[in-house]
């Protein structure tokens, strides 16, 4: 299907017509501007790692993919090997983000290249790998055996759908068992099996070495739904983790309401330093997001999103007694939303990962992409107020304020109403946009819908890809919509900025590249009668479910088998 200028939605005056989009200033002032490349540069520098390393997901803890990089490719191809600096084998199906540290490339995928010999392809695990960075040679490999209960708590096939985080000598990554595993980077090329722990089954130098390890599911009683998904990021020694408690095969049952859902451990001893169970009994199905860590306002904040559709910031040191502090929450759904079965509903929980820019942050809500298409909702909020800082509050028809409820938040049909939240953090909000003034909101492209991505931003930029298969770019301190380009293709990963250009891929396994521009004439260019991105569409052979990354100059892109390293020959 070609693309028409049907498929590219413009951003022009009558976003104030509708009022979808709506703007208030922050309640303090925000931090110093520093652009985020630079930020994430700063917190990198205060890692042992390499100072254009990229050693966690979205590079350091705010989680925004603008990597510092120079001559990144634009061109490549992976049938011919054209600024292929080397590719490696994945798994049948990998969903895992890519991890640059020290020398090593890491991802999380299955086992269906078999590097380890006693673990044929075959045999079917989550798998974390580890990769030389300059030459693609496999150098071990983390294996998380299925569990037991099967697809209820581990899907066939998902491998690990996370990203660690590498530091010095040690890796830190959650497992698909539901264990937070402490790893040592150099594996057992060292000739050594660091402990406290040493039961691995043996020291065989594609193997991994185990540093510690903490079983979230018997520790915590932690019951993941389907998968056990989370990619840590610390607050110094403070590792941050998303337990991933949720909803058993009924879909209705949370089997273990009581268990944490957002924790804090001790990255050096996998000790507990705090737990909390904030979305308690309102999880709607699963908890995949990641934590984000900032200084904000002058205040340390932990931000977890949670399968309630909340977004939750907490002092990383918690309340000194094992137990959370919590700051601020935000409600990422209307109130009047409902929650059905199999995404029927309109609302949401939270897949993607919370993203900070100049003091303020910025999350999308989603599903499981399973439950196919629906509205979204993309905020961004002043993380400086404190308390219930949603744009609206639930009460009765008395006024009183009501609990939050898992279902509905707001049943009108019960009396029950919103009302406009004299303490809301919400900068604005984007979900629909009438682009063509008709008064109706008609159109497939004029909907943000559900997203698992990130968004990515640069000078006051923002772009996002919905599962729709929508590209959205937006300004990043209003909420104006420049531009939506159909990519004909859902999107399960976020975009990545370097280089004053703009990489996003999606599930036909192609990589759009777009100029960091807020001018359609800029962003796109016709070939044939057809509108394309300015810079082109590359494809990958095959689906690309992951976010392209760039460490010391090389793009990283993972397609559903294959890691290739980009980058010119010369």
């Amino acid at each position: 299907m070609k693309r028409k200028l049907s498929q590219v939605l413009v951003g022009c005056s009558v976003l104030t017509l509708v009022g979808v989009v709506t703007a208030v200033l922050p309640s303090a002032e925000s931090e110093p501007k520093v652009g985020p490349t630079e930020l994430a540069l700063e917190a990198i520098s205060k890692m042992d790692v390499q100072p254009l390393d990229w050693p966690q997901w979205g590079g350091s803890p705010a989680r925004n993919n603008t990597p510092a990089g120079k001559n990144i490719p634009t061109k490549w191809d992976v049938a011919e090997g054209e600024n292929i600096k080397w590719s490696a084998d994945l798994g049948s199906q990998t969903y895992g983000n890519a991890v640059v540290a020290n020398g090593k490339v890491y991802v999380g995928t299955n086992n269906g290249a078999g590097h380890v010999k006693r673990y044929p392809a075959r045999v079917d695990l989550g798998c974390l790998l580890c990769f030389d960075e300059q030459t693609g040679e496999f150098l071990w490999q983390h294996s998380s055996e299925k569990l037991p209960t099967g697809r209820v708590h581990d899907w066939p096939l998902q491998g690990i759908c996370c990203a660690p985080y590498a530091d010095g000598e040690r890796l830190w990554y959650v497992s698909s068992r539901g264990e937070v595993v402490c790893l040592d980077t150099a594996g057992f090329h060292d000739g050594k099996n660091n402990g406290p722990y040493t039961e691995e089954p043996n020291e065989n130098k594609d193997e991994a070495d185990v540093i510690w390890k903490f079983n979230m599911m018997d520790d915590l009683q932690v019951s993941q739904h389907n998968m056990c998904s989370c990619s840590v990021t610390c607050a110094g020694d403070v590792l941050l983790v998303n337990t991933s408690n949720g909803l058993d095969e009924s879909h209705i049952n949370l089997p273990s309401p009581d268990a944490p859902s957002f924790i804090a451990l001790d990255r050096n001893t996998g000790k507990v330093i705090w737990t909390d169970k904030s979305p308690g009994t309102n999880i709607l199905h699963g908890q995949w997001s990641s934590p984000t860590y900032a200084v904000l306002g002058g205040q340390p904040q932990a931000l977890f999103a949670g399968g309630d559709g909340w977004i939750y910031s907490f002092d990383p040191k918690g309340d000194g007694q094992g137990n959370s502090k919590m700051l601020w929450k935000f409600d990422c759904n209307p109130k009047t939303s409902e929650w059905k079965l199999g995404g029927r509903g309109t609302r949401n929980n939270i897949i993607a990962t919370p993203v900070v820019y100049d003091g303020l942050v910025y999350v999308a809500v989603g599903q499981d992409p399973e439950h196919e298409e629906g509205l979204g909702h993309l905020w961004c909020i002043d993380p400086t107020k404190r308390g219930d800082v949603s744009e609206e509050l639930a009460v009765d028809a008395n006024g009183e304020p009501i609990p939050h409820q898992r279902i509905q938040a707001v049943n009108e049909a019960n009396g029950e109403k919103t009302t406009p939240n004299p303490n809301s953090a919400a900068v604005w909000h984007y979900s629909q946009f009438d682009w063509d003034g008709d008064g109706e909101i008609a159109d497939f492209m004029e909907e943000m819908h559900r997203s698992c991505g990130t968004v990515a931003i640069k000078d006051d930029i923002l772009f996002i890809a919905d599962f729709s298969g929508l590209f959205h770019c937006l300004d990043a301190k209003t909420g104006k919509v420049h531009w939506t380009y159909d990519m004909l293709s859902p999107a399960w990963g976020s975009p990545l900025i370097v280089e004053g250009r703009v990489y996003i891929g999606d599930e036909d396994g192609d990589i759009s590249i777009f100029p960091l521009t807020t001018d359609p004439e800029e962003a796109f260019h016709e070939v044939d009668g057809e509108l394309l991105p300015k810079l082109g569409v590359i494809n990958m052979e095959e689906s690309v479910y992951s976010t392209p990354i760039v460490a010391n100059n090389v793009l990283f892109i993972s397609n559903k088998s294959k890691l290739y390293a980009i980058s010119p020959k010369d």
